[in-house]
């Protein structure tokens, strides 16, 4: 998963159903689209996943399977699992010990990526101390590949304290976020590791990244600290490995790490953002449409920020979306049409200009 995210769906609430949805615990017919009125955008709606708490599903590169994170079957925290798009033939990849997160297919699809904890402890890691107020832990994260099988873990370009956030271009190259220069930074290494690059030097947070379609320009989320106040307190959660993510923005740079500038100004939690495939919109979420911050919404937006415009109308939470590689199809999680309060699942839905 894109880890920062995960705060979110804790704040993430389930509502009474607005739209055609069934009931809290009941399963949709075969076939119902499970659309909501005002996501013009969305059509023919299907829910992948079934019980636990699931997210972060992206694409292989060819289209056929879809990579997510999941405490299916009872666990206490995330395993990261394969399936095929309409949601069959689900399998775990990683190896069952500590958390995992941010689960990616490499382009020939002949390996796969993910971060995970288990090196560190074996266990799920303790929940993080709230005493400052709400924070995210910095966790001991390392990246790993393995065959699609799970078989063949091997770690990738290993470092001390958070190692995550990995997503990769279809020329293959893997963006990620790190700490191994004492920020939250954002670099990119080629699929074995070498090339190992620092994009970003500024003080806060980067992460969440992927690549435009075309491998050339890299979409982010950011915090920057504005005040002295507030960079006193970055900096004090950042010794004691935590981090506050209540304000991000969408940033761009090129994939050299050139050109970097903000994107939104929406004074909001903005994350999981996705390149449009004309590469000049950007699909993300956010609860920028909530002043009690609870409600997250997929937006649109065009990459010089004009434009925005909200996909989805849940309310509860919607966000990590991506597009099928070739276009025409967009899967997210949401709380929608869960069996309990709150459960996330996965979805696709055809996409519609």
């Amino acid at each position: 998963m894109r880890p920062i995210p995960l705060v979110f769906l804790a704040l993430a609430l389930a509502c009474s159903h607005a739209g055609p949805a069934a009931p809290a615990g009941e399963e949709a017919s075969p076939g119902a689209d499970l659309a909501l009125p005002g996501e013009r955008h969305l059509r023919n709606v299907r829910q992948l996943t079934f019980g636990g708490e699931n997210a972060e599903a992206y694409f292989r590169f060819d289209g056929k399977e879809l990579i997510f994170q999941s405490t299916r079957g009872g666990r206490a925290c995330d395993q990261e699992y394969v399936m095929d798009t309409a949601g069959r033939n689900v399998r775990r990849v990683s190896n069952g010990l500590g958390r995992t997160t941010c689960g990616y297919f490499f382009p020939d699809g002949q390996r796969i990526l993910y971060s995970s904890t288990f090196a560190h402890d074996p266990a799920c890691p303790p929940p993080p101390d709230r005493s400052k107020g709400y924070v995210w832990p910095l966790e001991e994260l390392t990246i790993y590949t393995a065959r699609p099988d799970g078989s063949d873990l091997r770690p990738l370009a290993p470092a001390p304290g958070y190692n995550a956030e990995a997503t990769i271009s279809k020329d293959g190259w893997i963006v990620f976020t790190s700490t191994r220069d004492g920020d939250l930074d954002l670099y990119k290494m080629r699929l074995d590791g070498s090339g190992l690059t620092r994009l970003t030097d500024t003080v806060g947070y980067d992460g969440g990244a992927f690549f435009s379609p075309d491998g050339k320009r890299i979409v982010y989320r950011a915090s920057r600290p504005r005040t002295a106040r507030e960079l006193a307190d970055y900096r004090a959660l950042l010794a004691r490995r935590l981090v506050r993510p209540t304000v991000l923005e969408i940033w761009v740079m090129d994939a050299d790490g050139r050109d970097q500038h903000p994107v939104t100004n929406l004074g909001a939690a903005s994350f999981a953002p996705f390149f449009h495939p004309d590469g000049r919109r950007i699909l993300f979420a956010s609860n920028v449409g909530d002043p009690k911050g609870r409600n997250f919404d997929i937006y649109m937006v065009n990459d010089d920020g004009t434009g925005l415009e909200r996909i989805t109308t849940y309310e509860g939470f919607d966000g990590f979306p991506m597009f099928s590689p070739d276009g025409k199809q967009l899967v997210f999680a949401s709380n929608r049409h869960g069996s309990r309060p709150g459960e996330t699942n996965v979805f696709i839905a055809d996409w519609v200009e």
